[in-house]
């Protein structure tokens, strides 16, 4: 009796008149991503229990779940170029390390931020990409594979960089758990999308039926995601000074802005312009945030910009998704 239910489900759901509203309702939600975002944003902040009952262990599986979506969008093939000719994922890297680290170093100058509220904002700077970009890049339709080679680059030479970036301008020496960045990136990015990526290869027809839904799942995923951590750091966010909060919005944006203008002065296409100005501004937060609380217990306060910076960029980079879309 389950069985025929279910077959009867599935065969509704492959006439033509369904699957045009479905793609319809999909489109939709993709097409309002922002507004989708801000009220989400609003009611967890606002209303923490909205999303309290969802534990902050569910953000990885969920990532997966887009970044599997993202996998069968793609073929073996799109990572050629890439591999081949590596002059963007150098001029990404380039402007990821160079760009976020410095700017961070002179907002807290600027803006006079205290020791402990400097240090984590130094540390979100000196962090290497989010995987969350490779999402955001997705939906902005940019290069998705130099998206995710730059995620992968920036996670292996991080180790090495970060800590002596945050040396450099925080005085400080700060050691990384290595092995647990390895299999935060298999786990979250390499075997999603390589998983996908095998299914769109042996059933091609199938995963062409289904990609026009995929924005939809990708926009209620990281919607979802940016409900989680609002509601569980909302009373942080609220009791934090609006000076932060001005450093860390200045901090994602100049980094948008700024990894744009260096792919646009290297002469780049618009979909890798996209790619490394979204990977240069969408940074691993949550790494800035596990370090603060592991290696800067004594500065309490130091983790709370990498947790404004975790609302704020899936925030901003939704936006920009949608602007750089069209």
């Amino acid at each position: 009796m389950k069985f025929h239910k279910v077959y009867v489900l599935f065969s509704f759901c492959k006439k033509p008149t369904t699957m045009k509203y479905i793609y319809k309702l999909a489109a939709l939600i993709a097409s309002n991503m922002a507004l989708i975002v801000v009220a989400v944003s609003a009611i967890s902040l606002f209303v923490p229990k909205s999303f309290l009952w969802a534990s902050t262990s569910a953000i990885t599986p969920m990532l997966g779940v887009v970044m599997f979506g993202m996998g069968l969008t793609l073929r073996a093939s799109d990572f050629k170029p890439v591999l081949i000719h590596p002059r963007e994922i150098i001029i990404g890297e380039l402007a990821q390390f160079i760009i976020m680290p410095i700017t961070a170093w002179l907002l807290c100058k600027c803006l006079h931020l205290p020791l402990e509220l400097a240090l984590g904002v130094i540390l979100v700077g000196c962090c290497p990409g989010g995987t969350a970009s490779n999402v955001i890049c997705y939906l902005a339709k940019g290069d998705v594979a130099l998206s995710v080679a730059m995620t992968g680059v920036s996670t292996l030479v991080a180790p090495i960089a970060t800590p002596a970036l945050v040396l450099l301008l925080a005085g400080k020496e700060v050691n990384i758990d290595v092995i647990g960045m390895f299999a935060s990136i298999i786990q979250v990015v390499i075997i999603p999308i390589v998983a996908g990526i095998a299914i769109n290869h042996y059933f091609n027809n199938l995963c062409k039926q289904i990609t026009p839904i995929l924005p939809m799942i990708s926009t209620l995923a990281i919607a979802s995601i940016i409900g989680i951590i609002v509601s569980h750091n909302a009373q942080d966010i609220i009791s934090c000074s609006i000076l932060v909060a001005v450093a860390v919005v200045m901090h994602n944006l100049l980094g948008l802005a700024l990894g744009y203008t260096a792919a646009s002065i290297m002469h780049l296409s618009h979909a890798k312009r996209t790619a490394i100005s979204i990977e240069v501004g969408m940074q691993n937060s949550g790494l800035a945030t596990s370090l603060a609380t592991t290696h800067f217990a004594v500065f309490p306060m130091a983790a709370i910009p990498g947790a404004i910076f975790s609302v704020w960029h899936n925030l901003s980079g939704s936006i920009a998704a949608h602007i750089l879309r069209k």
